[in-house]
């Protein structure tokens, strides 16, 4: 029975390796390119404008229909991505593929832009009331209504309902894991904290996810952000050559030295791919989910805040942590097999190993609770989908009880089919998405012409008349 296991779980991963390495980065790296010439590069041209309709409009208060803010749509999306992938991830993605590798997750992140501000726009478009009359949206619904594939938004939302079972799993175990290295702390006891903690958040629904996000996510993100800057600006002489490194070994293979095994150029397209696309989520979908509640009144003015928070994510969040275990030289000190620890080294080389262990450990328990939090909320989304509200109610159980079962380290056959599973999530999305090119571009020209231009020509207005009085 265990050699038939063990075949099973190679079969497993050998075809969740070649789907991730080939199938999977090829469509979504074309797809986002495709649907970046399909809004004519919105992303980039109007990059300013996103900034002043996101970040500039945080504090601003609004009327419009919907059930929680959209800077709380965004910090409950950032929430299920921001964490463990761009601070652990990242430098994993470096030992493995090299400094170079931080060049192509730029790429892929750039593009990603377009495919999360693409899903954020269909899940708002057509988003609608549920029983309880709380806003609701996602693929599920844009497949569903805008192409009539019914299959394919039940298949979306069951597969992604089931892989949020193994995913919490595998987040609870990280941290009490981590948990367990720096403070002794039992395993159990961590799972107790985080399930007690998941559940007074989820069972406030999504406006209480929101208002814990809103405060503890952005906070978080800042004070990593600061604690990184310190290693960088203590560094700041190895910028130039890490910057060298970086452009270099994108496009050449890089030699073994300390710690650092080496790489092909292979090997770090393949890592800052997979990397850009594990950090920010673009092509799964999921972020539309929680942007789908946000008050607007324009599917593409919400729609912002997905190219943000790529931005964010990827080009903000998981470039510092690249740098800071670059300019330090944890990335040479610190063997492939270890390569999780690397950014604590990274800051303990200027704070000291203890702090190093124990802010990241701090840092990582506070975020998994909240990214559990969202993810389950995404999950009771599919449950009230496809079976109604009761069911909701009861899948938010099971991915309770799944955080302690993770935590301990139990079931974990079930780990083995995430990277599987997730594949599917991700087709059953990226495919309908494509379909939906024209409607895309179509309700992108919409902002652009009645509202983005109506807007700046008022602006011009104003500024003359401003003019006229001061003459």
């Amino acid at each position: 029975m265990g050699d038939l296991w063990n075949s099973i779980k190679e079969g497993i991963t050998t075809i969740s390796d070649f789907l991730w390495t080939y199938p999977l980065a090829i469509i979504l790296i074309l797809g986002g390119i495709f649907l970046t010439i399909r809004i004519k590069f919105f992303q980039f041209r109007f990059f300013g404008h996103v900034l002043h309709q996101t970040i500039g409009q945080i504090f601003k208060k609004t009327k419009k229909k919907g059930t929680i803010t959209p800077f709380q749509a965004f910090t409950s999306a950032l929430a299920s991505t921001a964490g463990a992938t761009n601070i652990v991830g990242v430098p994993i993605a470096i030992s493995l593929g090299g400094p170079g590798a931080l060049f192509w997750m730029w790429l892929v992140a750039l593009i990603g832009m377009a495919t999360k501000y693409s899903e954020i726009l269909l899940g708002m478009k057509y988003r609608e009331k549920n029983d309880k009359n709380i806003w609701v949206g996602g693929p599920q619904y844009y497949i569903k209504k805008a192409l009539g594939w019914k299959w394919v938004s039940t298949a979306f939302a069951f597969f992604l309902m089931i892989e949020l079972i193994p995913s919490t799993m595998v987040q609870s175990n990280s941290i009490a894991t981590q948990t367990e290295g720096a403070f002794g702390w039992p395993v159990e006891i961590t799972g107790i904290v985080m399930c007690a903690a998941i559940a007074i958040v989820v069972f406030g629904g999504i406006k209480r996810i929101a208002k814990v996000t809103d405060k503890m996510v952005p906070g978080m993100v800042l004070i990593y952000l600061a604690v990184c800057f310190y290693v960088i600006f203590a560094n700041i002489d190895q910028i130039p050559n890490v910057f060298g490194l970086i452009f270099t070994h994108a496009f050449t293979p890089i030699s073994a030295t300390g710690g650092f095994a080496g790489a092909a150029v292979a090997q770090a397209l393949r890592w800052g791919i997979a990397r850009g696309l594990y950090s920010n989520e673009a092509g799964l979908g999921t972020a539309s989910i929680a942007h789908a509640a946000a008050k607007t009144d324009h599917p593409s003015r919400q729609a912002l805040w997905g190219i943000f928070s790529v931005f964010v994510d990827t080009i903000v969040i998981c470039t510092v942590s690249g740098l800071t275990v670059l300019v330090t030289g944890a990335w040479q000190e610190v063997g492939g097999s270890d390569a999780s620890n690397m950014i604590n080294v990274a800051i303990g080389s200027e704070f000291g190993d203890a702090f190093g262990g124990s802010f990241i450990t701090v840092f990582l328990l506070f975020f998994v609770i909240t990214t559990i939090g969202v993810l389950v909320f995404y999950g009771e989304k599919q449950a009230e989908y496809l079976f109604g509200l009761r069911a909701a109610k009861i899948m938010r159980i099971v991915y309770i009880v799944a955080v302690f079962v993770g935590a301990i380290g139990g079931l974990q056959f079930v780990w083995q089919f995430l990277d599987l599973i997730l594949a599917f999530v991700l087709l059953t999305n990226i495919i309908p998405l494509l379909f939906l090119h024209k409607e895309i571009a179509a309700i992108t020209d919409d902002y652009v012409n009645r509202v983005y231009k109506k807007r700046t020509k008022k602006r011009k207005v104003q500024l003359f008349d401003e003019e006229e009085d001061a003459s």
